[in-house]
């Protein structure tokens, strides 16, 4: 999951806080700007909020609703303004405390939306930066979304809580689960989008990077996988050694999809059943061998 942080308006950069590959937590200071046009708005809310306190110390009786109420209003849209500017509200408390004009410098700080690493930084010092430009951006890569694209016909299979397999290499895999199917096609591709969520904490996935993606469908949720070495053709069949009582029975079978090292079983095998994963080639060859000598 990853946030970028813009500036509201236009602002020079007078001070870097965070770097690129550094560690932030939420609400820290990332980056402090300085403009005009928030000099201006810090102004007009120090001004609005000594009138409004001097109005609302008076009270009602005193003066008139209407002046009551428009210094009220006054100094809720100066304080309404500089936090739209991009101040925090700890920034504001601090200028409203001290009460000074000269605290009104135009200086405020963007922060971190959330905790994560700076996967992306873009200004120099002194620069001068527009509104909406990415200063940064910060990507929490404990929980990673994966974005699949599937045709409407394959998507119509997926649920939201399926179980989802992600690798870079096609050796190396970690478990996921679908937390969001997109409804609109993608106008090029003709596909829709699922969102998977992933737990990455030993920092195997990257924004950016291009992965594989193997998805549980609907129709899949109640057949049974086995590895696929734990199947061989024995006699022109797909066969697996299952095991019965102590003695493991050669049990022919029909195969499905094979996905990430694992052969979906259509038929032949319940829920359940024991079955040998770890030399089996050696356990046909044996077989093979025992026939071979009954023959003779």
């Amino acid at each position: 999951r990853s946030a970028q942080v813009t500036p509201r308006i236009t602002a020079q950069v007078i001070q870097r806080n965070a770097r690129l590959g550094d560690l932030v937590k939420k609400s820290q200071k990332l980056v402090t700007l300085s403009s005009v046009a928030m000099a201006e708005a810090q102004g007009a809310l120090i001004e609005a909020d000594r009138e409004w306190q001097r109005v609302k110390k008076l009270g009602r009786k005193v003066g008139s609703d209407k002046r009551y109420v428009s210094a009220q209003v006054s100094r809720q849209r100066a304080y309404a303004t500089v936090l739209a500017y991009g101040m925090s509200k700890t920034e504001v408390s601090e200028l409203l405390a001290s009460g000074d004009a000269s605290a009104a410098t135009g200086e405020f700080d963007l922060l971190s939306p959330q905790d994560g690493m700076i996967i992306f930084d873009d200004f120099v010092l002194g620069e001068v930066v527009e509104t909406g430009r990415v200063l940064f951006e910060v990507s929490d890569e404990s929980v990673i979304w994966v974005e699949a694209r599937l045709r409407p016909e394959q998507a119509a299979n997926i649920a939201i809580g399926s179980t989802a397999r992600i690798s870079i290499d096609g050796r190396r895999w970690v478990d996921g689960r679908v937390i969001q199917l997109h409804h609109r096609l993608d106008a090029g591709s003709r596909t829709l989008g699922v969102r998977i969520e992933v737990s990455d904490d030993d920092d195997t996935l990257h924004p950016g990077q291009y992965v594989q993606v193997t998805l549980e469908t609907r129709a899949s949720q109640a057949r049974v996988a086995v590895p696929e070495r734990a199947v061989v053709l024995l006699q022109g069949s797909q066969t697996v050694f299952r095991l019965d009582g102590d003695r493991l029975v050669p049990t022919p079978v029909e195969t499905g999809t094979a996905s990430a090292g694992w052969l979906e079983i259509a038929s032949g095998l319940a829920p359940g059943e024991v079955i040998a994963v770890k030399g089996v080639f050696t356990l046909k060859s044996l077989l093979l061998k025992s026939q071979i000598g009954d023959e003779h």
